[in-house]
């Protein structure tokens, strides 16, 4: 069981297509990190806002209500991919991942980890991430471990919710040029238009720069071209953010600590190069880029992708 110590946490961020699952996966093999197995989908339909028919609700930060119970809290956690890989393991895009996780060990123990509890978000969500690793029998532990990461699409747009919870926990969230990350989506059996996905992409990182300025010292920007650039570079800036020391680990992507061939199905994106980014963008026609262009113009300038 986790000890009973500070909770520490990180949430990765990121608009479709644009590295979420790369900068998950190169954190994934680092000795101070307990990194979740796929996207961590905490969201629920019990949280409704403004920006609720633009994203899916799954990947939203979440909310209980105030009369619940553990048992229904654990059930409230969309968890899509953990879930549907444990409950029917021959359906899941990741059955030949090797994860040996009872999924009722992990609800006892959940319900334990709450038990005389305050009932907060916070709570619900600690709980939630400890009782995933506790119940993980072949994680591959180094003994140093001391942060959570999770990783959700978008869930940056909800940034200061997640520093309400988690005072002193990081958000890093990663952007990738429209362009390419538009090419990387059409790949998707339902890919949204160019227009539906570059306002969502603006949306998207305005709100991210919005809450950088507003928590320096918790929400942060990376730019997915600088990983694939340098990627010992990025990685030791980011180190020094959210409290880590460098590893060698943070050289490539991993999946419980195993170097990956590729990141797919983890992502859309599975050989995260500069060659593979310039070659999605050149899919594009002359029409599409303009298109992009005049759409995403000013956030393009805002991230230095003029």
């Amino acid at each position: 069981m986790a000890k009973n110590t500070e909770f520490e946490f990180i949430m990765i961020s990121a608009m479709f297509e644009n590295g979420g699952n790369v900068t998950q996966r190169s954190l994934d093999g680092h000795p101070e990190l307990h990194v979740y197995p796929f996207e961590s989908q905490l969201g629920n339909s019990v949280f409704v806002d403004h920006l609720s028919s633009l994203f899916p609700f799954r990947y939203r930060w979440p909310e209980f209500p105030a009369n619940g119970n553990p048992a229904d809290d654990y059930e409230l956690f969309f968890d899509e991919e953990v879930k549907a890989r444990l409950r029917t393991p021959a359906r899941s895009k990741f059955k030949d991942a090797d994860i040996k996780l009872d999924e009722s060990e992990r609800k006892k123990i959940f319900l334990k980890l709450l038990k005389d509890k305050p009932r907060t978000r916070a709570n619900i969500i600690e709980a939630f991430f400890r009782s995933t690793f506790d119940a993980w029998k072949n994680f591959n532990r180094s003994g140093k471990e001391r942060i959570y990461v999770g990783y959700s699409p978008i869930i940056g747009i909800d940034g200061d919710r997640i520093i309400a919870d988690f005072p002193h926990g990081h958000v890093i969230h990663v952007v990738r040029n429209p362009y390419s990350a538009y090419a990387e989506t059409r790949y998707r059996p339902y890919p949204w238009s160019i227009h539906r996905y570059t306002v969502g992409w603006n949306l998207v990182q305005h709100m991210a720069l919005m809450y950088a300025e507003s928590f320096p010292n918790n929400f942060h920007i990376l730019r997915y071209e600088d990983l694939i650039k340098d990627t010992k570079k990025t990685m030791t800036d980011l180190c020094k953010k959210i409290g880590i020391n460098f590893s060698d680990k943070l050289l490539y992507p991993s999946w419980n600590g195993l170097r990956m061939k590729e990141v797919y199905p983890w992502g859309t994106i599975p050989f995260p190069t500069e060659e593979e980014n310039r070659q999605r963008l050149n899919e594009l026609s002359t029409e599409e880029k303009s298109r992009i262009r005049t759409l995403s113009k000013t956030m393009l300038k805002a991230l230095a992708y003029e």
